[in-house]
């Protein structure tokens, strides 16, 4: 929420442009320097309400329930009851009618549960802002910004509310999601014209924008619905949420498939009147055969799948933003990973210094000054920070320095940022007499060739000569090659206060020493790269780390290949690059044309990354994999899945959860497709037969409608099964329904209609009524689906892996449902069935076995050519 201006009645932020930082800051009585206090903050935060946009309905509740109806098969069945009615069959047409809404109303709740899931999940992932508050920076939410905190931005941070720029070094947003424009743009502090266009304001930074190089403050002067991306969201309202890209195929399969059974129904209904069959009874088999062969509950059955998936891997710490991530992940077949807080614990600990007396307590020093990590806490012995520069300070702080008291005794007055392309961070500091003083620090190798001088022992300087610099260079990779990260340290004498040019330190500066850390790596990440190597998941570590730290702690973690450093790939030609298992000081374009690479060789590629560098890998990726704790939100907005633990371990999991979607979603569909081919089947034998229809459309839409839900989603909760991570990625290409699948569909389609027509006739042949002949009929593709499920568990092993304590509830929920179907009135009336003999029963039971029988039988026979096909080897399921 804005504050207004008390003597204009203008918002303060419409304006805060054209003024000073100076009279931003009394306009909201903030601190430019210290911030708010707690208690003004809790205090404003009452006032103004939460940092979030108001959350919409969507198209609202009613139109969200008419929508369940906006599809063919329900334009089918709503004629058909129409049509129905005006024939005077009313109870028919009732229970047409009260299946369509029943199944609108199924629509919607479970609409409301993915939507309400996927709240939940993008819950998880909270963006979070670094404020002032009591003169020390601390990590909130972003929600509870108020007007007039103090926020410090870094380099790909998300701006978490619109501000007034008091400070900035070299600091650049990306605005294009509010301006549409692409270029980066510098910020100052320097107020400009009351009429320049929002993207031409260089004092403000605004909310949703991202900061995408250097580092600066700023005043809140807007939260929530009224930050100019909270007008737009005004403007623009909100969206309906757009099918995933597998549910938007399915979608396209089922309404070409509702077109062909369509087309279908009319060409039996022409052919019986041809034979001199009654229209009404025609009708009723072109009815039947529409509403028995279209699976309308498949794209949602499959989007629940998917959320189940989504929810299971959410519990692991994997967070996936779409749910076909849930599903891709499984068909992963290289995972690109970053080195810090992925592999390795992300906890720094400076384990070596090279400098002695006097030389190494400058060196420490430089390491507080020359660093964008801040002290927190009571005491200020704590940090936040980027994890080598928090290290840093605490090995200061062992030493006997004090970096909060250090930091206020030499304020920053200039700064050069680290880029991956510099390799180097240099800061101006101006001292308690008035004196400038600058520190570096960077990659040994960088540093080195810009110092003229070294700092003794004696505190001392002297010239650094050839040898001199070749030995600190020799124990820089020494170290380096022990799996130490180790950073050189320099000063040198800023000519002004202000910014730092890179053209003034080459020779000017004096080496201070070099620090050496080291980031442990994780057991369980240890054993994640081995399991995805079993599972013939390729594993490339990517790290801005030296070549031989990088190749030292690969070593650690089993992940071979060739070393390829910095030029070096650039240089490379493709070959190489996709035999390296190893890419160390590697540029965010050299990420990006690694993804590539590997895509057009055709991998799946995951890509892990947290920082703003990361951002264009991650999207290329076909999964990109951002870090929730440390990750900047650059880094999330690219990617598909958040890891909520930043751990390696945690992506194998995934992939492990992703695979175990992929094979319930071939369970289902190897299981409900014959139900609606054999439901189609027999209408279209019957009729060009010229016999009595087996099943009405009634009967039809109760069996469609209760196996879907209370056999056929059980298994979307099957157990993965023990070799899931034991045999390779599935081939990219390969069908989603095998071509053993696909004859394994079409052999119980067949038995249904075998044995729908067997139980039929030999009712009728023994004397029952059409009514009990029907219901017969009924239960026998029940009890085939039952009994298909069970078998659908494994499609290729002969016994399931596991217990799967759904299946057998909804086996004992439809034996329930059938009985009641099958004898009580108020369902003999509904759906014009009647009590079937005991003898009956048996021969139904009979099928039923026999149906797994034959199944089981074909598994035997084909079980190792289908994972062939699939997996592209040997393998179970």
């Amino acid at each position: 929420m804005a504050t207004p201006d008390t003597t204009s009645g203008t918002p303060l932020h419409a304006r805060a442009h054209a003024l000073s930082g100076a009279e931003v800051a009394e306009a909201l009585a903030a601190d430019r320097e210290r911030g708010l206090t707690r208690d003004e903050a809790a205090r404003r935060l009452a006032a103004f309400g939460a940092n979030a946009l108001p959350r919409t309905e969507g198209t609202g509740r009613l139109m969200r329930l008419l929508r369940q109806f906006h599809s063919p098969l329900v334009y089918v069945l709503l004629v058909a009851a129409a049509v129905t009615l005006a024939m005077g069959h009313f109870v028919d047409a009732g229970v047409i009618s009260g299946v369509v809404v029943l199944n609108a109303a199924i629509g919607y709740v479970q609409e409301a549960r993915a939507q309400r899931a996927l709240d939940a999940l993008a819950r998880m992932v909270r963006v979070e802002a670094v404020a002032v508050r009591d003169g020390a920076a601390r990590r909130l939410p972003a929600q509870d910004l108020v007007p007039g905190d103090l926020v410090v931005l870094q380099a790909g941070d998300r701006v978490p509310a619109d501000l007034r720029i008091v400070g900035a070094e070299e600091l650049e947003t990306d605005e294009s999601a509010l301006t549409g424009e692409s270029a980066p743009v510098a910020k100052s502090a320097e107020p400009v014209a009351p009429r320049t266009l929002l993207a031409d304001r260089t004092a403000m930074a605004y909310s949703g924008t991202v900061t995408t190089r250097g580092t600066g403050r700023g005043i809140v002067v807007a939260t929530g619905a009224d930050t100019e991306v909270g007008a737009i969201d005004r403007l623009v309202g909100s969206a309906d949420r757009h099918p995933t890209p597998l549910t938007r195929r399915l979608g396209v399969f089922s309404r070409r498939l509702t077109a062909v059974i369509v087309a279908l129904a009319a060409l039996t209904f022409a052919v019986g009147t041809l034979y001199g069959e009654a229209p009404d009874r025609m009708f009723t088999a072109a009815v039947a055969l529409a509403v028995g062969a279209i699976p309308e509950g498949l794209p949602a059955a499959i989007t629940i799948v998917l959320a189940i998936g989504a929810v299971r891997m959410a519990r692991r710490n994997a967070v996936v933003r779409t749910l076909t991530a849930a599903e891709t992940l499984g068909g992963t077949t290289v995972i690109c990973t970053d080195k810090t807080g992925t592999l390795t614990t992300n906890e720094m600990t400076v384990v070596r210094v090279l400098a002695e007396g006097a030389a190494a307590r400058a060196c420490l020093l430089a390491g507080v000054l020359c660093s964008d990590a801040a002290p927190t806490g009571p005491d200020g012995r704590r940090a936040v920070g980027d994890p080598t520069e928090t290290a840093l300070l605490a090995a200061a702080q062992a030493q006997g320095l004090v970096p909060a008291q250090e930091a206020a005794r030499a304020p920053r007055v200039g700064a050069l940022p680290f880029t991956s392309e510099r390799k180097l961070m240099a800061t101006a500091h101006r001292g308690a007499d008035g004196r400038l003083a600058g520190y570096v620090k960077g990659a040994p190798e960088r540093v080195l060739v810009l110092c003229s001088r070294a700092l003794g022992p004696d505190g001392r300087e002297g010239a650094l000569d050839a040898e001199g610099a070749e030995q600190v260079r020799r124990t820089a990779a020494e170290w380096a090659g022990q799996g130490l990260r180790v950073l050189a340290f320099a000063r040198f004498a800023p000519e002004r206060a202000g910014a730092v040019r890179e053209d003034d330190l080459p020779g000017r500066l004096t080496l201070l020493g070099l620090q050496a850390m080291h980031d442990p790596p994780r057991p369980e990440a240890i054993e994640a790269v081995r399991a995805c190597r079993a599972a013939g998941i390729g594993v490339r570590m990517l790290t801005g780390d030296h070549g031989a730290t990088a190749r030292a702690i690969a070593d650690r973690f089993g992940i071979g290949g060739e070393v390829l450093v910095g030029d070096g790939i650039d240089a490379a030609d493709e070959e190489s690059l996709a035999r390296a298992g190893v890419f160390a000081r590697v540029s965010p374009e050299q990420k990006l044309r690694l993804v590539r690479l590997l895509q057009r060789r055709g991998e799946v590629v995951a890509m892990t990354g947290d920082g703003v560098n990361d951002a264009p890998a991650l999207r290329q990726a076909d999964i990109g994999v951002a870090m929730g704790r440390v990750g900047t939100d650059a880094a999330k907005e690219a990617a598909d899945m958040v890891l909520a633990d930043d751990d390696f371990a945690t992506i194998e999991a995934a992939v492990e959860q992703g695979r175990g979607v992929f094979d319930n979603l071939r369970r289902f569909l190897a299981w409900t497709l014959p139900t609606n081919i054999g439901e189609g089947l027999v209408v279209m034998a019957a009729v060009l037969a010229g016999a009595v229809l087996p099943i009405l459309p009634v009967q039809i839409l109760w069996i469609n409608m209760t196996t879907a839900g209370f056999l056929g989603l059980t298994l979307a909760f099957e157990p993965r099964s023990p070799e899931t991570m034991r045999r390779p990625p599935r081939r990219p290409r390969a069908p989603v329904l095998s071509r053993d699948l696909v004859r394994r569909i079409v052999l119980v389609s067949l038995i249904l209609v075998a044995g729908a027509f067997g139980v039929f006739h030999h009712a009728l042949a023994g004397g029952a009524p059409v009514e009990e002949a029907r219901t017969a009929a009924v239960n026998v593709f029940v009890v085939v689906e039952a009994a298909y499920l069970i078998s659908c568990r494994s499609l290729e092993r002969l016994l399931p892996h596991g217990p799967n304590r759904w299946v057998w509830a909804g086996i004992t929920v439809m034996a329930v449902l059938q009985l009641l179907f099958t004898y009580t009135p108020v369902m003999n009336a509904l759906f014009h069935t009647a009590p079937v003999a005991g003898s009956t029963w048996a021969l139904v039971l009979a099928v039923g076995a026999a149906a797994y029988a034959a199944v089981e039988t074909d598994k035997a026979l084909w079980r190792r050519s289908d994972a062939r096909r699939m997996w592209g080897a040997d393998g179970g399921e």
